[in-house]
């Protein structure tokens, strides 16, 4: 169930937050000195067009302008052999331009009446211990995992509430495990169960309360070269595992990358979302000299089903942009990238970058789940301008406008424009 509570409080930690520094000069000890706060302001504009609609939703149009507020503190550790700390994050959505017929773009909550609500927001905190260099957290948690991706991709962060440990004891490993129970949903301000998603398709016949994870990813070669070993289970819904190589090597005035991945997953006990058997390869490579990067990816599903994740995040996958996701059942898709860093040209802050996509050999009614059997075909143009003001008063400000142009002839097609604007004060 969704919660819309007064901004009150949202305002008051904020405010909470802009006293800290007097706090920090007051008191001794790491809990207090070592805090950090940021207060980012970030307005978001997103318009999305659809034609030649599939699917029982008749909207031509999501269109919606808002205003967030994202505060975050977190506190250093009290002194002694186990540390203790705490977490806290704060925020707050406000609409500034939306209407019944162009609401669901993700950035504000629509109410039972159709409408975005005028505002939303959120507080949370976890707890979290450290020994030597094991951390434990338990409350409010914004996880980045390859089998959990952090999607900060609309107006405010989602987060989600459960158990998460990490441990560097060892020189390059890291491992990783935890248990999540509920998550809060970028445009939503209470917390709930956690639903799949199979390629680019919600499943609504079941949620579930546990989100069991554990990897490991080791860097070695002087940190060129790391590999990722994970493993996730949305209870009763589905499990997956993933396999990751990452390496970059020097080469003259170049340097070279490679990012691989391999993905398996099966349905899980009570098999709430029906059979689940999915396969998914990606590999990016890259070149960069100077400015200039390149890119070219290869990503191939296998399987009865489309890839699958928790609702609604985006994942770790080569081909995955913002629009499509190239993860329908027996998609092979392939990418081209050219990125320019203006730095180089000096014009430090400015940065551009443009990417095609295409995939064939979708399998469409395993993807639908139902329907006739035909090859799906889809493809994607991304634009991305973005520019980081880096003097003045507005020193800091970054601005980004995206571009996308999506075809499909087993979805809807999409037309889709953003512009953000990001603000960051840094408190303490």
């Amino acid at each position: 169930m969704n919660h819309y509570p007064n901004v009150k409080p949202v305002l008051l930690s904020v405010a909470v937050a802009l006293s800290l520094p007097a706090l920090v000069q007051a008191a001794e000890g790491g809990f207090i000195e070592d805090t950090s706060a940021t207060l980012q302001a970030r307005n978001y504009y997103f318009s999305r067009d659809f034609s030649d609609i599939v699917g029982p939703n008749r909207q031509s149009k999501a269109e919606e302008w808002a205003q967030g507020f994202i505060l975050n503190v977190k506190s250093g550790y009290t002194p002694g052999t186990v540390g203790f700390g705490v977490d806290a994050i704060g925020l707050l959505g406000l609409k500034l331009d939306s209407s019944r017929d162009r609401v669901n773009t993700g950035l504000l909550p629509t109410l039972e009446s159709g409408e975005a609500a005028d505002d939303y927001s959120r507080l949370g905190a976890a707890l979290k211990v450290k020994v030597s260099k094991t951390e434990l957290k338990v409350g409010e948690l914004q996880p980045n995992l390859p089998v959990l991706t952090f999607s900060d991709i609309r107006l405010l962060p989602p987060s989600y509430q459960g158990a998460s440990i990490v441990s560097n004891e060892i020189a390059g490993l890291t491992l990783q495990g935890g248990q999540l129970h509920s998550t809060s949903l970028r445009n939503e301000a209470g917390d709930d169960k956690m639903m799949a998603m199979l390629g680019h398709l919600p499943q609504r016949a079941g949620s579930s309360d546990r989100f069991n994870y554990a990897g490991a990813d080791y860097a070695f070669n002087t940190n060129r070269t790391s590999v990722g070993t994970w493993y996730a289970q949305l209870e009763d819904l589905y499990n997956q595992r993933f396999v990751s190589l990452k390496h970059s090597e020097p080469l003259g005035n170049w340097v070279l990358g490679a990012n691989l991945g391999f993905y398996d997953a099966n349905e899980d006990g009570k098999q709430l979302i029906g059979k689940i058997d999915n396969q998914a390869f990606f590999s990016l490579l890259s070149a960069k000299h100077g400015g200039h990067t390149f890119y070219l990816g290869y990503q191939a599903m296998f399987g009865d089903s489309a890839f699958p994740r928790v609702f609604a995040n985006i994942s770790p996958l080569g081909n995955e942009v913002p629009t499509f996701e190239f993860a329908s059942a027996d998609e092979r898709s392939w990418q081209v990238r050219y990125d320019y860093d203006f730095s180089a040209m000096g014009v430090p802050g400015l940065i551009a970058g443009v990417r095609y996509l295409k995939g064939d050999n979708v399998d469409a009614q395993a993807t639908n789940r139902g329907g006739p059997r035909y090859e799906g075909k889809d493809f994607e143009r991304d634009l991305d301008i973005g520019y980081t003001v880096q003097s003045g008063p507005l020193k800091n400000l970054g601005v980004r406008v995206r571009n996308v142009t999506a075809r499909s002839n087993y979805r809807t097609d999409i037309d889709e424009n953003r512009l953000i604007f990001n603000y960051t004060w840094n408190l303490l």
